[in-house]
């Protein structure tokens, strides 16, 4: 892959990037995937368990700086951090920032909702430090898109609405908003993200005009990722038939029948706000107990809808080959 874009940039061999995954990443499964050949990335949550989530931001950065280390001592091939920043009374970023810059971190996935998440004086002080941004809008459009290139992003991620986690407020799949985004940019390359789990979902991304994937659910279900096997196992059984669809802060969620995902469903088609759902759902609190515990009871197991083409529990190399085109 000696020409492709992606590639040149993050200084990796295949134009592979693994999603956040909040919770369910961990010094292992990122290096796994950087060593396979992509790029892994480190969520806010990576390697974290209820026990010993923190809640101050002081003690969050270090909780990262701790993953960052392990990572590093399993990988020497570059690797991302999860940024999330806000635009007002931020006081996380700021320190997250101080560790990725100490501890040397190549990339960041700068996670962003709408237009004024793209804070100029942060892409100014990641391009300062040589970090790479690869900018993912929550709910991409042009705007969003010519915007965070001006301000410095090296690389955009188009999500689709095929995508699991926080969905668009658009429900504009992987197939329209990929071939938007990309011909939205001027210089900079695009990521296709949203239902891409195979060779063939792969290739469609690249015939559209993405120039690599970025994908999360597939590599939930692999030997090296952290969530129990009754998970794993459940992802292998289901498809995107299988998913259920309802109403949250900011806009959508998707996840696997369970106990609570059936009651946020008929709360939803009762007429409850979004803000009473997303009180019930739990946040990504919500997402730690479904997905790291494995209780649908009290928990959700969000994933996009191309899981149909997971039909086997792989290890990373295998998923990250498999969708290199």
């Amino acid at each position: 892959m000696q020409n492709n874009r992606i590639c040149k940039i993050l200084g990796i061999e295949k134009p592979v990037i693994q999603g956040p995954l909040s919770w369910l990443t961990d010094a292992r499964l990122v290096a796994a995937v950087s060593n396979a050949g992509g790029l892994g990335v480190l969520g806010p949550n990576a390697g974290l368990t209820a026990e010993t989530a923190v809640s101050t931001p002081e003690e969050t950065a270090e909780k990262m700086r701790v993953e960052i280390r392990k990572t590093k001592a399993l990988t020497e091939k570059p690797f991302g951090v999860n940024l999330i920043p806000i635009p007002e009374n931020d006081v996380w970023t700021p320190l997250i920032m101080q560790v990725i810059k100490e501890e040397g971190v190549r990339a960041v996935v700068y996670t962003g909702y709408g237009e004024s998440a793209v804070i100029p004086a942060l892409f100014k002080e990641l391009k300062d430090a040589g970090i790479i941004i690869i900018y993912r809008d929550l709910n991409p459009t042009p705007e969003n898109t010519r915007l965070a290139e001006t301000a410095g992003a090296d690389i955009i991620v188009a999500t689709g609405f095929d995508e699991g986690g926080t969905l668009p407020g658009k429900a504009l799949g992987t197939f329209s908003i990929v071939p938007l985004i990309a011909d939205a940019v001027q210089n900079v390359p695009v990521l296709a993200a949203g239902g891409i789990t195979d060779n063939r979902t792969a290739r469609a991304a690249h015939a559209l005009g993405a120039s690599g994937v970025f994908a999360g659910s597939v590599f939930i279900s692999t030997e090296e990722n952290r969530v129990p096997q009754s998970v794993k196992d459940k992802i292998v059984d289901s498809n995107g038939l299988d998913m259920l669809l309802f109403r949250t802060m900011p806009d959508y969620y998707r996840a696997l029948p369970g106990k609570l995902a059936e009651r946020l469903v008929q709360m939803d088609k009762a007429g409850a706000s979004n803000e009473e759902l997303e009180k019930t759902m739990g946040g990504l609190r919500g997402l730690r107990i479904g997905m790291l515990e494995g209780n649908t009871d009290e928990g959700y197991i969000s994933l996009g809808t191309g899981i149909g083409s997971i039909r086997s529990i792989k290890n990373v190399a295998e998923v990250v080959n498999e969708l290199t085109v």
